[in-house]
């Protein structure tokens, strides 16, 4: 489980934890404080942000560590492309076509060549044609015939375009014309709550599913559920799976291939771990995903680490099938003392979790949690990232042998650095409460986060009836209420005397900066409706999760009062106490209803305050951040690794430098994995 990105208003995201966590043996240093010379917004494209990404500590780092980083890098960009495949079947092939046009763009007339720029960067952010918060298509606005008329010339200019046996690439072109410039050819990528009638996978244009509905899933099993493709072939269903021999065997193989070279420099634990993760893409076989996830959180200790496979669920609209991603990060050791305090006191939180004691965890396990600054993220978390991760995402592992929960400390920096200081104020109904953002929403959000993250997805137990896996009987409903969930214990222990107690905040700031946060929880639920600029309803599981908590507290508390003033609506939370009272009312129905798998609860809950909401007022919220210039969200530009060699081929040195192009990362990234296709 992760949280997706930053509220840019106050806060973040957060999951679990247990036993304290031990000191690395090899600490990697803390993130030295940003230079006052970086920049972090690079360029806006429509109403999204880009953004360079730092990662100051990397220079500090041993040169063992250096090439653990670089070779592990190397294997995150490896893999990309597999969630290119997984998120669109048309993806590579359209986004091939873009990237020959815009690398070749000599003499293309100005006007297209700037749409087709313009359309090509959401396209590399988004991966592919679809918002990555609402699940909407986006298309280009020049005429097919303009597009058709700079392919051509950048034909000339050297371009070379792979087509089909016999295919020209006029017909190429006329064949993915739809993909490109019809909004309702595929609309959605994810469709959890299609219109009447329609079935949620038939509605959705992800590649994770061909020919299949659901109602050809009633009694069929799964054996490769996480890791397989599922198609309908002549009436019968067949697992395509993500192996080695299988589904983006070159892929895997390439991605194996760097794995490897990172072994040699993998302290004992994490070399095992990432032999067990080369077993699970060579075999595929759920048992040796179950070791590889067994083994990864037994890795403590090492300063490197990486996040790699098959593993969120959110792209699919059953909440099954995992997309793949890899990230690349060492311990901020400055930042991880915090988040290792909640570790160390998980069972204390577990303990007095305001559910029925029955769903309450006795023993919690091994459970670690650490800052983290990332140096890589492809496939499902770049250039869109996660701000905190809670993984694995099995439920029986994470029971029986702990989690790992990681904070991306200068992921959250660089959303702080790169936002403009009008968004507080614009949907602040007092002056006060931009001055108490001003002063506690980067510490408050990254407490959130980390709260979220280290003792909110890890705790809880779920009955029998659910077989450990929730997930399978929530359907559609799971993801948004498990986030709604971690959301919530965060929310509620916020202002519990503990965070005093653990020294992460001083006793005599606790209620400011908790009704600081409270007060930015809830205005995000109005001015996150930016994001949505099309239809009524909500489909992104995070976005859900927090309109669903905001909304039920307005209609089950008076913490939180809706207020005009000329002509604008405000989000004012008036009565904290009430919000954590209502805040911990909530939680104890959302950890039932996720225990005993009670989908029509679920269902119920979220119909009526996560899904819908009023369009007149998103088109205010809408006018009033165009009028700012604000962002709906952001993408990032990693850094760049390159080896440093003597005379003799020995590496002495990995340099990291910072592109500030979007355009000549994702054209690199692309060279560096043609050869897989």
């Amino acid at each position: 489980m992760r949280t997706a990105f930053a509220l840019l208003l106050a806060l973040s995201f957060a999951a679990c934890s247990s036993e304290p966590a031990a000191p690395p043996k090899s600490a990697a240093p803390a993130a030295a404080p940003a230079p006052v010379d970086h920049k972090y917004l690079l360029e806006r494209v429509d109403d999204a942000a880009i953004v360079q990404l730092y990662a100051d500590g990397f220079t500090e780092l041993p040169l063992n560590d250096k090439q653990l980083v670089y070779h592990l890098a190397q294997a995150a960009i490896a893999g990309r492309d597999i969630f290119w495949d997984q998120r669109y079947a048309h993806n590579l092939e359209m986004r091939d076509i873009l990237e020959q046009i815009v690398a070749h763009s000599q003499g293309i007339d100005g006007r297209t060549l700037a749409e087709i720029q313009r359309y090509t960067k959401l396209f590399w952010l988004n991966t592919g044609p679809y918002n990555n918060l609402t699940s909407r298509k986006f298309v280009l606005t020049c005429t097919p015939e303009a597009f058709a008329a700079a392919a051509a010339q950048a034909t000339k200019n050297g371009a070379s375009f792979t087509t089909r046996q016999g295919e020209t690439l006029e017909a190429m072109l006329t064949r993915l014309r739809p993909q490109f410039f019809d909004a309702a050819v595929d609309p959605m990528v994810t469709q959890k709550t299609p219109e009447k009638g329609q079935d949620i996978l038939k509605a959705s244009a992800n590649n994770l599913y061909s020919g299949v509905t659901m109602a050809d899933l009633k009694g069929f099993t799964e054996k490769y559920a996480l890791n397989s493709r599922l198609v309908k072939q002549n009436g019968k269903l067949v697992e395509e799976v993500y192996k080695v021999g299988g589904r983006y065997d070159a892929d895997l193989r390439a991605v194996i291939g760097h794995l490897e070279a990172a072994q040699a420099f993998a302290p004992p634990t994490m070399k095992e771990a990432l032999g067990k993760l080369i077993q699970w893409y060579r075999t595929g076989e759920d048992a040796d995903r179950r070791a590889y996830d067994i083994a990864w959180v037994a890795d403590k200790d090492s300063p490197v680490d990486t996040i790699n496979g098959f593993i969120e669920v959110y792209l699919d609209a059953r909440a099954v099938k995992g997309s793949w991603e890899g990230i690349v990060y060492y311990v901020n050791r400055q930042k991880t003392v915090d988040i290792e305090k909640l570790a160390s006191s998980a069972q204390w939180f577990e303990d007095r979790m305001p559910w029925a004691p029955e769903y309450r965890k006795q023993g919690v396990k091994g459970i670690t949690a650490k800052a983290i600054d990332v140096v890589v993220e492809t496939g499902d978390s770049g250039p869109i990232t996660p701000v905190g991760i809670n993984l694995p995402n099995d439920q029986k592992v994470r029971e029986q042998y702990g989690s790992k929960s990681v904070s991306l400390s200068n992921v959250n920096e660089a959303y702080d650095k790169s936002t403009a200081p009008s968004f507080r104020q614009e949907f602040a109904w007092a002056p006060e409460e931009v001055t108490r953002a001003d002063k506690w929403s980067a510490f408050a959000g990254e407490l959130l986060t980390n709260m979220h993250e280290v003792i909110g997805h890890a705790s809880g137990k779920v009955s029998d009836k659910v077989g450990g896996n929730p997930g399978t009987v929530l359907k559609e409903q799971y993801s948004a209420l498990e986030e709604g969930r971690a959301d919530l214990v965060a929310l509620y222990f916020m202002g519990d005397p503990k965070l005093a107690e653990l020294g992460i905040v001083k006793a005599a700031d606790q209620a400011e900066m908790v009704q600081s946060e409270y007060e930015g929880y809830t205005k995000n639920a109005l001015v996150q409706l930016r994001r949505v600029r099309q239809g009524t309803q909500i489909e992104e599981a995070h976005m859900r999760n927090r309109q669903m908590i905001v909304r039920w507290i307005m209609a089950n508390t008076k913490a939180i009062e809706v207020r005009q003033r000329d002509g604008k609506t405000f989000y004012v939370m008036v009565d904290a106490a009430q919000f954590r009272e209502g805040a911990g009312k909530l939680l104890a129905e959302v950890q039932r209803i996720k225990a005993e798998g009670d989908y029509p609860a679920a269902r119920q809950l979220f119909e009526t305050y996560g899904v819908h909401f009023d369009p007149k007022v998103r088109d205010e919220v809408v006018a009033r951040v165009d009028k700012l210039q604000l962002p709906s969200y952001t993408g990032f530009v990693q850094p760049k690794l390159e080896l440093v060699k003597d005379g003799n081929g020995t590496v002495t040195d990995v340099t990291i430098s910072y592109p500030m192009d979007l355009t000549a990362q994702m054209l690199e990234y692309s060279k560096m994995t043609k050869g897989a296709r």
